[in-house]
């Protein structure tokens, strides 16, 4: 159950992804912070690294699409997909920083802050698949596409966008300057992922042209065929690439179910897997032979989303309150991975990953306390009967519905955990099973009062954090799953946007962040480590942390 949030949010269910022991730097707790920022990746020169090979990389459905920028298309497993086939103007770092990637852009400076201004130099030798140049079109009608005036275009979100006053040519086509209405702070995080202009300039395109199809793609790997029926896509090298080659010749994207992974890994159908907070998958891969776990703390977080929209059991903040008094995270953690590692942490900040620098934990704010939680229902008027049954008011009996994705054994095993603690306060679960591929339209439409999902933060947490709290429109609730929304959240959020000064945006963040907590728009749960099983030979990849995924080096050693 994981859903993506970065520069544009990504959402998508993926099963609960926790740390895991039995990696590199064996006996150290996982989930310190000191590991942050270290990616584990089999690090070799790409002289060591033969060309050739196939990647077999598991997902858990196909995405719906394929346009990340459309609100369908947000998920985790298209952002992977894509990741190979369209521009990045800026990669993320194993420190999670930010950096212009040469094969793009050959400069990017602020070339005036008042107003703010932005000058890109595109690389003269970039091109899409069809031979046309990337030009400041590309970057315009991508402005123009999210920008959110047009709401023919369904976009996921229209954060920096919508702070563009115009996009036009510097002193040729391939010099774009991008000028700011007002300051936008994390000006890196945009035109990433870059689509042609003939994506963006048609909002029928924008919304199905990218539905299991990838029409015109500039990356080291463009999309050789797609098969709905199998459950795979098919990347092989860019013919019109003009960067480094990539050293695989093809990316097998394969839809595999989680348990059915470790026989495909030691078959030979995989080359790497999640391991996530099952224990099982760990001391699978541990008998394998060839393979290795690799392990680097990430930005994923798992949580549960409360459904406050107006009408809903739970749009009453006390009851939400309560509720969230009634859970023990810390219990949980030790249930999902306490035999896995000793040294569990529950998450304590919503915008910021933990171990990063601007984490602070403001978990005291929604701490466990069922003595609290019952005076709290209590005085709502939700009261027990005298043999401790579910509570009732006005003869209403009080009953949750749990959206739960399968097949997900993990997700199932966190519920069970869930519908038990809140039975101890008088608050029924009823679990409601949709399945996997379904999950996000259910979040959409509403049809929940709690889900739990992950979300990911980015290496732009301020700016990618805007669509979770932003105020639906109409029946479309966005990113914000919840329908929680709160003026004083949008205001802070609009300062920070425009805070040039990066210590003083972590301020701001952490300011909404204590907000968050207080209207209880969502609980955090715990922070994942990223931890794969991973065949042995393959090199530069694996655990990457908070860098992104490098497609080009990857591959098998000599």
């Amino acid at each position: 159950m994981r859903a993506v949030r970065s520069a544009v949010p990504v959402a998508l269910l993926v099963a609960a992804c926790v740390a895991v022991a039995g990696c590199s730097g064996a006996g150290r707790p996982l989930l310190a912070p000191g590991g942050a920022g270290v990616a584990d990746l089999n690090t070799h020169p790409r002289g060591a690294v033969r060309d050739g090979g196939e990647l077999r990389w598991p997902l858990d459905s196909l995405p719906a699409n394929l346009n990340v920028n459309q609100v369908d298309g947000a998920t985790a497993d298209g952002a992977r997909v894509v990741g190979a086939l369209l521009p990045r103007l800026f990669r993320a770092e194993e420190d999670g920083r930010l950096v212009r990637d040469p094969d793009f852009l050959s400069s990017a400076d602020v070339t005036s802050t008042a107003p703010q201004e932005i000058t890109y130099r595109i690389n003269s030798r970039a091109v899409w698949s069809n031979g046309q140049p990337i030009t400041w079109r590309d970057f315009e009608s991508q402005w123009k596409a999210l920008d959110g005036r047009d709401p023919a275009y369904r976009v996921a979100s229209t954060t920096g966008y919508s702070d563009i006053a115009s996009v036009r040519a510097g002193q040729d086509n391939q010099q774009v300057v991008v000028t700011f209405t007002r300051p936008f702070a994390e000006w890196r995080s945009l035109f990433s992922p870059l689509y042609p202009i003939s994506t963006n300039s048609d909002p029928v395109e924008f919304n199905t042209g990218w539905v299991r199809a990838a029409p015109t793609t500039a990356g080291p790997f463009g999309v050789d065929s797609l098969d709905p029926v199998r459950g795979t896509v098919t990347l092989g090298r860019g013919k019109r690439w003009w960067g480094t080659p990539a050293k695989l010749d093809r990316i097998v994207f394969q839809v595999v179910d989680r348990a059915a992974r470790p026989d495909a890994l030691a078959d030979g159908r995989l080359d790497f897997y999640p391991i996530g907070s099952d224990p099982d998958l760990l001391r699978r891969a541990q008998t394998i032979p060839g393979v290795a776990v690799r392990q680097s703390p990430e930005r994923t977080y798992n949580q549960l989303t409360f459904n406050g929209a107006a009408g809903a059991i739970l749009s009453d903040a006390g009851l939400r309150r309560a509720v969230a008094h009634g859970i023990d995270r810390l219990d949980l953690t030790r249930r999902m991975i306490g035999a896995i590692t000793p040294d569990v942490v529950v998450l304590g900040n919503n915008l910021y990953a933990y171990g990063s620098r601007d984490y602070r934990d403001h978990s005291d704010l929604l701490r466990y306390d069922p003595g609290e939680a019952e005076r709290e229902l209590d005085g709502l008027g939700w009261t027990r009967a005298s043999d401790g049954a579910v509570r009732t008011r006005g003869g209403i009996p009080l009953r949750l519905r749990l959206v739960e994705p399968r097949p997900n054994p993990v997700g199932e095993r966190i519920d069970r955990v869930l519908v038990d603690q809140l039975a101890r306060i008088g608050v029924q679960v009823v679990v409601q099973p949709v399945p996997l591929a379904g999950a996000t339209a259910a979040y959409r439409r509403g049809d929940f009062d709690l889900a739990g999902f992950a979300w990911q933060n980015s290496a732009t947490p301020f700016s990618g954090s805007v669509a979770l709290y932003a105020e639906p429109e109409g029946a479309d609730p966005g990113q914000n799953y919840g329908r929680i929304h709160d003026p004083a959240i949008d205001a802070l959020f609009a300062k920070g946007l425009r805070e040039l000064d990066d210590t003083k945006r972590a301020e701001i963040g952490n300011r909404i962040d204590r907000l968050t907590w207080q209207e209880v728009h969502h609980l955090p749960l715990y922070p994942a480590t990223g931890a794969y099983a991973v065949r042995s030979t393959l090199a530069n990849f694996g655990a990457p942390g908070f860098a992104d995924i490098d497609y080009v080096d990857a591959g098998y050693l000599r």
